[in-house]
């Protein structure tokens, strides 16, 4: 596919010889009022150097340019260079490079031979996989798809929270309160009962705060009935959690949580000391980090027990070693900005010379309407529970309406979970939001549902065309781009002309909600050019063309729906 502003930087270059092409392609613009071009060029910055005035300039430029066949028109207005690509041209290219590359449309290789890391989701063993996780998952999942879709080679790691002294006052409530069968019944939501019980009781025991920090020591230690119990809370909670994972279509490459690291924290405990960095304070052993204006770091308790911030680091290191990553990427919520920037510039001063390639990718809260979430005093909303309520309420849609699905119970999946995906990431993922289940599964407006409604009405068209039609649109030597001049069509092409380049940007920034934004529009777009035209024409030649584009259009959009780990129902 043609790089337009590239091409276009290559002619204006030889106009103004004391600018690159490179740096010519970095001025050019492109106007939010298409009246005024596809592109632009602002001559302001030549003036010094050509010493005249910029009209005059943006004047010389254009009458050198306008001949080129691959504008339709060149106009110079004021200090600018206002350029319009042949529709022809531009829609020929396009929509040709669309259906040539099908899946591949959008991809590119600009990671090749370069690995990523993705930590993401990472739930606490033993604890509810509840809504507040569904952020760190879903804009996690597609961080990595999005990477995958630049060429890189991407690990995704989910960096389960299974140790910790949260397992002493767990296995401590289990031991006073506990049953085992009521475990096996229903374990996440039991374990969640004594972890809520253990903190009401602790309130009139605090003795029992004593009870819980022995056990975790003797869980450190390795001490047999505790590692038992600790990694029988940890098999059951992970089959729950894969049961969520399978309902998202997540996996995962590593599931090596904290209690892998917990034998390679010593080396670097050893290193931070040898390196002068560890201080005592009151029996505990910090990294004082105050003129970096990040306070003091605790890597040792008093007791010698480790923290989040010594296990991180044991992480990285062996994430290096191991993977060589060329970006190590933490999807984690933003109430760990401190922590990340600690570690990052612990692992700075211990002479890692690759720490700034560790990225900590923050994103905002999850609150419900009466309040915050607190897994002590059990209030929270089960993930599980809004992916089968989505899944419900869209069966209940389906049937209201009488929609033509060959398979109800997949449609409905399929729909009622990309709802719930779409929303989360719909938004700019720094932003708190207030969790509501009318927002959720509100299938009106700019929602999952609408995009996927969308790719549903391509597919419908493609389908009353009949076989044969579609397949002669899916050829690219087939293609009249003459039929495709009009203005809800090119508008539409501009649109998938610019998705590789919105991946590209959404991979930089780290934002899902690029993609989001862009497939909303392309969906948009595509409504306006199937009620503007009438595409199952008599002429044949007219309606090769316009199948042509729904099913570039179908294809970006199934595309960027991927990259948000979202399916594309065929009928709906």
């Amino acid at each position: 596919m043609v790089n337009f502003k590239e091409e276009i930087s290559k002619l204006i270059a030889e106009q103004v010889p004391d600018l690159s092409p490179e740096e010519i392609q970095s001025m050019i613009e492109v106007p939010q009022d298409t009246r005024m071009g596809d592109y632009a060029f602002p001559c302001f910055r030549l003036a010094k150097t050509l010493r005249k005035a910029p009209p005059l300039i943006a004047k010389g430029i254009a009458e050198g340019i306008r001949e080129n066949a691959m504008f339709e028109k060149v106009e110079q207005v004021n200090a600018y260079v206002n350029m319009f690509i042949s529709r022809e041209e531009f829609v020929g290219d396009v929509v040709s490079a669309v259906l040539k590359e099908g899946e591949d449309y959008g991809k590119t290789d600009v990671g090749e031979g370069k690995t990523v890391i993705v930590e993401f989701s990472s739930p606490n063993i033993a604890k509810p996989f509840h809504i507040g996780h569904i952020r760190s998952t879903v804009i996690g999942n597609s961080i990595s798809k999005i990477y995958k879709a630049l060429g890189y080679n991407v690990i995704r790691i989910n960096h389960l929270g299974d140790y910790g002294t949260q397992f002493g006052k767990m296995i401590c409530a289990y031991r006073h309160w506990g049953k085992k069968e009521d475990v096996v019944r229903e374990p996440i939501k039991t374990l969640l009962s004594y972890y809520t019980k253990f903190h009401e009781e602790v309130e009139t025991h605090p003795e029992l705060d004593d009870e819980a920090r022995e056990i975790f020591a003797k869980l450190e230690h390795g001490e047999p009935e505790e590692v038992e119990l600790w990694q029988w809370f940890r098999d059951e909670s992970l089959k729950e959690f894969n049961r969520v994972y399978k309902m998202l279509g997540i996996d995962f490459d590593s599931y090596n949580g904290e209690s892998f690291y917990s034998d390679k924290m010593p080396r670097f405990v050893k290193e931070l000391e040898e390196k002068g960095l560890l201080e005592e304070s009151q029996g505990a052993h910090v990294v004082n980090l105050e003129k970096y204006g990040l306070g003091v770091a605790l890597i040792t308790k008093s007791d010698g027990s480790t923290l989040y911030i010594t296990r991180d680091i044991a992480a990285a290191v062996y994430r290096k070693e191991t993977y060589d990553f060329y970006k190590n990427i933490y999807v984690v919520a933003s109430q760990q900005n401190l922590h990340f920037q600690q570690w990052i510039q612990i692992l700075e001063l211990m002479g890692y010379e690759w720490a700034r390639d560790c990225v900590h990718v923050p994103f905002g809260l999850v609150s419900l309407e009466d309040g915050t979430m607190s897994t002590r005093h059990g209030r929270v909303v089960f993930l599980e529970d809004v992916l089968n309520r989505a899944v419900e309420k869209t069966r209940e849609i389906i049937e209201e309406k009488g929609v033509a699905t060959e398979n109800i119970d997949e449609t409905a999946k399929q729909v009622g979970i990309g709802a719930v995906i779409f929303n989360e990431l719909s938004n700019n993922r720094i932003k708190d939001y207030v969790f509501s289940w009318d927002k959720v599964l509100d299938f009106n407006g700019e929602t999952g549902p609408y995009v996927q409604y969308t790719y549903a009405r391509c597919a419908s068209v493609l389908r009353n065309a009949g076989e044969e039609a579609a397949a002669k649109a899916a050829d690219p030597a087939a293609l009249k781009p003459q039929y495709l001049t009009s203005e809800s069509a090119f508008q539409l092409v501009r649109l998938l002309y610019k998705l590789p380049e919105v991946i590209r940007e959404a991979g930089d920034r780290y934002e899902p909600s690029i993609v989001t934004r862009h497939i909303v529009d392309i969906a948009q777009s595509f409504n306006r050019f199937y009620h503007d035209e009438h595409i199952l024409v008599e002429d044949e030649e007219e309606k090769t063309a316009k199948l042509a584009l729904v099913l570039a259009a179908k294809t970006a959009i199934r595309n960027g729906l991927a990259l948000l780990g979202m399916e594309a129902p065929e009928r709906m």
